[in-house]
């Protein structure tokens, strides 16, 4: 499609029937659209209140029309928003006489789209818009407002630059093999490959948190029969959501709950105690619980200081990538030490120690004082986690004096990073990214 030619129009927001609802138009037409609706050519970046007539000159809205002439504006082209009543009737029905004027109906995500491929913005920043919109807490929408704002994009850069400076010197290093001197066994390369990993490392560590603040923390909470895990739920939730009895096996399935704590969004996935058991659904319960537990950010294990020694097996089959905190529940029959980190002691009767929990649970939601949050999505993770690969690989070769190699894996893992930003992106990827936007962005 020849986009130097195309127009674009969707309704962008709708707020209700007593709100504002918009259009946007995006494209070469959009001037001409303006001056039909206007009745003259419109000024730039001025409010201009208009009656939106139809082609026999009926009413359709009132409202306000502003025109963005390229290149200010979101998308990089000319821009015409048409500003009326809320209504979804009126609304629509004003789109629909902007396309008899000579625009389409947009593409899900297609302004953005459009504003990634007029470098408005970057790839990570355009899904940032995504992740805006779709915010479910107020620590989610701040880190994805600063990853909009290219927080996040500077720091791949950062990274990126560095990887750029080592691959010129290794490829200066392989440019003279005749040479006596061994350029590879520089050691400024090495300490430059060491600050290089130890940024990706750190750079990861941040984009983890970020995907937490994006997506929520899951957090699976097991123990055996009786230690208090409905209990704790319910206290976290601040409510009776899940049912506490002294029946051993009372939770047969998994109860989920959505909290927040402090404006960020935990998911708890209360599970069936765990334990060996002939009964058919119970033993189902304990399954999915192990299930829960596999596909969890945090297993928190509620157990009780008698008792922790032994339960301490239950979290052998825990993949070492999810965090892991012990819940000494009961504090007020069986007293126990804390440690406000991996042990935290508490008593989810009385409320003594759950709220040392909740800031923990807040920090391994990705929540840090300061300006440092951004949001992340998991294929930023794939990618960092692909590019480090590489960079090990890259030692690796250098190692063994194997400079060509070493070139490879660095070229590699410059276009795995690339991946984040667009600046090495496949055309099915972007189709699968701006594909998950609504329509109007």
């Amino acid at each position: 499609m020849d986009r130097d030619n195309d127009t674009i129009a969707a309704i962008a927001t709708a707020a209700g029937m007593a709100g504002v609802g918009v259009v946007r138009v995006s494209g070469p037409l959009a001037p001409a659209i303006a001056h039909s609706l206007l009745g003259r050519a419109p000024r730039a970046r001025h409010a201009h209140l208009s009656v939106f007539r139809d082609t026999t000159g009926e009413t359709i809205d009132h409202g306000l029309l502003l025109y963005f002439p390229a290149p200010a504006s979101y998308t990089g082209e000319d821009v015409l928003e048409l500003q009326g009543h809320g209504s979804m009737v009126l609304l629509d029905e004003l789109l629909r006489h902007v396309c008899t004027l000579g625009a389409r109906l947009a593409r899900a995500g297609e302004f953005t789209e459009r504003a990634f491929l007029n470098g408005k913005l970057d790839l990570a920043q355009a899904e940032a818009v995504a992740d805006l919109i779709a915010a479910r807490s107020r620590a989610g929408a701040h880190a994805a407002m600063r990853s909009m704002e290219g927080v996040f994009s500077r720091k791949v850069e950062a990274v990126q630059e560095q990887l750029i400076h080592l691959r010129v010197h290794v490829e200066a290093a392989i440019d003279f093999p005749e040479e006596e001197i061994d350029f590879l066994a520089d050691p400024v390369i090495q300490r430059q490959l060491d600050a290089l990993r130890a940024s990706l490392d750190d750079l990861l560590i941040e984009t983890r948190r970020g995907v937490r603040l994006n997506d929520g923390l899951s957090v699976a909470i097991v123990g055996r029969p009786n230690v208090g895990k409905s209990s704790l739920l319910n206290a976290l939730a601040g409510r009776e959501r899940a049912i506490v009895t002294d029946i051993a096996g009372t939770t047969r399935d998994i109860v989920h709950e959505l909290v927040s704590l402090d404006g960020m969004v935990i998911e708890l996935a209360d599970t069936a105690g765990l334990r060996d058991t002939d009964d058919v659904v119970e033993r189902e319960g304990v399954r999915r619980a192990n299930d829960a537990l596999r596909k969890a950010d945090v297993a928190l294990l509620v157990t009780t200081a008698s008792s922790v020694e032994d339960d301490m097996a239950l979290l052998d089959d825990v993949p070492e990538d999810i965090a892991r905190l012990v819940i000494l529940n009961k504090q007020d029959v069986d007293p126990a030490s804390s440690d406000g980190k991996d042990r935290i002691a508490l008593s989810a009767l009385t409320g003594e120690g759950v709220n040392a929990l909740r800031a923990r649970l807040r920090e391994l939601a990705g929540f840090r004082q300061g300006d440092g949050n951004f949001s992340a999505r998991r294929r930023h993770v794939l990618a960092l986690e692909a590019t480090a690969a590489q960079l090990v690989h890259a030692d690796e070769a250098l190692a063994a004096r194997a400079g060509e190699l070493a070139a490879e894996s660095l070229r590699t893992a410059q276009a795995s990073l690339g991946e984040i930003t667009g600046s090495h992106t496949a055309d099915d990827l972007l189709g699968s990214i701006f594909g998950s936007f609504c329509i109007g962005k």
